[in-house]
């Protein structure tokens, strides 16, 4: 007997290159990484869902992704791989959430559009927007834009979790939240300019300076107390700069490859801050992969249906 199921990876992110509000639009520029969540999708009958533990937002998505599809005779098993560990900035939400709702499309044999897919997302929670091909600044919160950038040059990263969890949807619902955006609007000007300069040139020095900027200004929203002793010891071992997860608890080195040595670089951080753990990636574009699988259940061989793909469109955003 084959029964389908789809099969979706989406990237993680480490926090965002800037985030903030630029005449009363707020917008984040996202930072994907070179690490995954993986989430495979059998349909079930009778219209039960079924997802691990600490995965309810991924299950979301798919019970939304069937009644955008007019689905009422099946439910969904869902199966996720995500090495990131929530709560921290990383995006594993956002992919959890995207990889789902792909995943349960190719299921019942169907396509989602980005914009199908980001309007899941959204209705979950606040999205990273990585399943957006490339750089995007993407309106995080209602999703009413959104501009490719382009593609980020070749950049080292080095993620020092400092420990804590941020709840995503309890941070966006700050009553100061907006006036406290409003203050920093000019350091986030500049710091969009510098990475829209960067990316347009190939300049990963500029990218790295508009992120540094967005991290310090966000420093009245989500103070890190580590921050500057972070900036200082990486740029004087070669780094180029930092970016942060503006409502979550990590910071990211961006470096050239091979211009930094990153042992040396974990034990200058540990002699100092001794209680932060490390996760060593790379910038990359957005990427969202689907696909479909005929699964045998006779012989547990899974056998491929259809072509593996990115989503790949683009809209007009902000400036």
């Amino acid at each position: 007997m084959i029964t389908l199921r789809g099969v979706a990876r989406v990237r993680g992110a480490c926090g965002e290159l800037v985030q903030g509000m630029v005449d009363d639009r707020y917008f984040l520029i996202t930072c994907p990484i070179d690490i995954c969540s993986e989430v495979a999708v059998t349909l079930t009958p009778e219209g039960r869902f079924y997802a691990p533990p600490g995965r309810s937002k991924a299950l979301a998505a798919a019970r939304l992704t069937m009644e955008r599809l007019g689905e009422k005779r099946w439910g969904a098993a869902l199966r996720v791989c995500n090495p990131l560990p929530p709560g921290k900035g990383l995006a594993s939400s956002t992919a959890d959430v995207a990889a789902a709702a792909a995943a349960t499309a190719k299921a019942l044999g169907a396509e989602l559009s980005l914009e199908e897919i980001k309007d899941i997302a959204l209705a979950v929670e606040p999205s990273d927007g990585t399943f957006f091909p490339g750089i995007v600044l993407f309106d995080h919160l209602r999703g009413q834009f959104w501009e490719s950038l382009g593609e980020p040059p070749p950049m080292g990263l080095l993620i020092v979790d400092l420990g804590g969890t941020v709840d995503t949807l309890r941070f966006n619902r700050r009553p100061d939240l907006q006036a406290l955006n409003r203050a920093k609007e000019e350091a986030v000007r500049r710091a969009v300019a510098l990475v829209r300069e960067g990316l347009a040139r190939g300049r990963d020095e500029l990218i790295a300076q508009g992120a540094t900027l967005s991290a310090l200004a966000n420093q009245e929203i989500l103070y890190k107390p580590e921050l500057e002793s972070l900036v200082g010891i990486s740029t004087a071992l070669g780094a180029l700069g930092v970016n942060v997860a503006h409502s979550g608890t990590v910071v990211g080195i961006l470096y050239r490859p091979g211009t930094v040595d990153c042992g040396e670089l974990e034990g200058k951080i540990r002699e100092v801050f001794p209680y932060v753990n490390f996760i060593s990636t790379k910038i990359t574009g957005g990427r969202l992969e689907a696909w479909s699988e005929g699964w045998s259940e006779d012989n547990g061989r899974p056998r491929t249906e259809g072509r593996r793909g990115r989503c790949t469109a683009a809209t007009g955003g902000a400036r």
